[in-house]
């Protein structure tokens, strides 16, 4: 069998993890199976390398911020090569340009084009574990670009993809993929199986069990994920096609406090306009989620979205640069909101679903600010003060800890 294994940076924060992680993909290779081990930073690196940046300057440029980061990567795949080396098994470590995994020019959030799996193919053909940087790709200028938070995941995915492996197995610090966060929702359950829609919908709402691109990449190439904890031996989620016939209603609840409200107001309330705003933003490799317009006017309206937070500032810069070529009288903007979601393809042929969820908001003293529905998602917006009664709320209006 071929086998990819990736741990996020808690799994490889010290010496002690680092040889736990290596012990775990050792016992594995020594069942006479292929090993991929893909890595995050160790424990804060990241957080430590941006916070060095900002020492120098408040705004660095995209491309040397991800030639920084890459940096993280690649220290965690040296140390791990290192201890399965001391402990007696071959292994190798290599970064994204001796892979090599080639990816589209947007710093800080490339997406993967292809792999090429020749030099990892080599590197097994000698029975070494291949320890390979998670996170980053090479774009067409090789320079080092990062997929954004989470990337690891989906160098995973694309790995597995490219060489396809029998097994995509995930760890993480926790022990699957849970119908809430456990941290805010004390009687969350864990799940045995979760589509790839209704796991990619979470991961997309704020569940940080998964990347969402790594999800989205797995159902394009068929890949077969299983999230498990790096701590204990517990079977975890297994994300597939196909969960089951008869399945729960939902499936779980998200939240998402990296989230601000955008308001353009007074534009021309004729057709082209909302195209104009959007295709602006998109130009700009802005992501835009919720989206509500107003009844027109006096021949104006008003649209309000949503953004991450991260893009807050560069949104209204881009809008507040073409206010006239799209009409917009003025732009206000809230950051303290917050996203909650519920997810579950159970809710395409059940009505009611929405009156439950609102019922249950409104029994918790929740407002609603706005509102986004899916063939399996309903989100919305409140402030980012209720987040966890809301959380709880939900959970118990569907009995999801039952």
């Amino acid at each position: 069998m071929l086998i990819v294994k990736k741990f996020g940076g808690s799994s490889v924060a010290d010496k002690e993890c680092i040889f736990r992680v290596a012990e775990r993909c050792i016992e594995d290779y020594r069942k006479g199976n292929d090993v991929i081990v893909v890595l995050s930073a160790m424990g804060d690196t990241t957080d430590e390398l941006i916070d060095k940046a900002k020492t120098i300057t408040p705004n660095p440029s995209k491309r040397e911020m991800d030639m920084l980061l890459t940096t993280g990567e690649q220290v965690s795949v040296a140390l791990m090569a290192m201890a399965i080396n001391s402990l007696g098994v071959p292994a190798v470590s290599l970064n994204a340009f001796q892979v090599a995994m080639h990816c589209t020019s947007t710093y800080g959030n490339a997406r993967f084009k292809r792999v090429d799996a020749e030099r990892i193919r080599h590197e097994l053909d000698y029975k070494k574990i291949v320890i390979v940087t998670g996170f980053q790709g090479i774009n067409k200028y090789d320079d080092y670009a990062t997929l954004g938070r989470g990337g690891s995941d989906t160098t995973a995915v694309a790995i597995a993809a490219a060489l396809h492996a029998d097994a995509c197995e995930i760890y993480t610090d926790v022990d699957g993929v849970y119908t809430a966060d456990p941290r805010i929702v004390p009687n969350a359950r864990k799940l045995d199986a979760i589509s790839y829609d209704e796991m990619l919908e979470l991961a997309s709402l704020g569940a940080r069990v998964l990347h969402n691109r790594s999800v989205e990449m797995a159902k394009k190439y068929g890949v077969q994920l299983v999230v498990r904890s790096s701590l204990n031996r517990e079977e975890g989620t297994v994300v597939k096609e196909v969960v089951k016939l008869e399945k729960m209603l939902i499936s779980g609840v998200a939240s998402d406090k990296n989230t601000s409200r955008i308001s353009v107001i007074g534009v021309d309330d004729k057709p082209g306009v909302a195209f104009k705003i959007f295709n602006t933003l998109a130009k700009k490799g802005i992501n835009v989620d919720i989206i509500l317009q107003s009844v027109g006017r006096e021949g104006t309206k008003d649209i309000s979205f949503t953004v991450a937070q991260d893009d807050l500032k560069y949104t209204l810069e881009v809008l507040d640069e073409n206010k006239e070529a799209l009409t917009i009288k003025e732009i206000n903007h809230k950051d303290t909101v917050a996203k909650i979601s519920i997810v579950g393809a159970g809710m395409m042929s059940n009505p009611g679903v929405a009156a439950k969820m609102f019922e249950a908001l409104f029994n918790a003293g929740v407002n609603i600010n706005m509102i986004a529905t899916s063939e399996v998602r309903i989100t919305v917006l409140i402030d980012e003060k209720d987040v966890e009664r809301a959380m709880i709320a939900v959970h118990d209006g569907f009995g999801l800890a039952d």
